[in-house]
């Protein structure tokens, strides 16, 4: 069901988690509801870069391209070096970068949530916020892209038709085993 990884650095326990994954896989649901759990603040990567670039995502998209973004994107990571006792839910695409990844596992601890690719497409159907949403064949292409860079997180949950919640006590045995 899940299994982890060791981390390069052993982190303090107030270390913030970051929940990696494709878009659609629960990361914001499991994320807050995890940090509801653990008494940590939640934090939505996206959201962070809305408010230091003073626009939504794909406004950042079709404005100032997706380089821009993914450098916005890498500053909001280093940002969270700061944070202790936090939960971050990173847009799908934040972990295929490896000065991302290896500056995530260096401030803190990394889950990915590995959800089936059907699963995802039933969440984000028809939401027209998310830039790189394509046709079923693009986004299966796009994970089977993304799918090796998740599974260099320290953790990785198997979320199938889980709960919320039940995905919540599986991260949090693992972060404490």
């Amino acid at each position: 069901m899940s299994q982890s990884r060791d981390t390069p650095l052993t982190h303090h326990k107030d270390a913030p988690i970051f929940l990696v994954g494709f878009m659609g896989a629960g990361k914001t649901t499991v994320g807050r509801a995890l940090a509801e759990y653990l008494e940590y603040d939640f934090f939505d990567l996206d959201e962070l870069i809305e408010a230091r670039a003073g626009k939504s995502v794909q406004a950042i998209f079709v404005e100032l391209g997706e380089a821009e973004f993914r450098r916005l994107e890498h500053e909001a990571i280093r940002a969270c070096s700061e944070r202790s006792r936090a939960v971050i839910a990173l847009g799908g695409g934040a972990y295929v970068s490896e000065e991302n990844r290896t500056l995530m596992r260096t401030i803190g601890r990394t889950v990915w949530l590995d959800c089936p690719l059907d699963i995802c497409l039933r969440r984000i159907g028809g939401d027209t916020s998310r830039p790189l949403l394509g046709d079923e064949d693009e986004m299966r292409e796009l994970l089977e892209e993304r799918r090796a860079s998740y599974a260099q997180a320290n953790y990785v949950v198997h979320t199938g038709e889980l709960s919320p919640e039940q995905l919540v006590i599986e991260i949090a045995r693992l972060l404490n085993s």
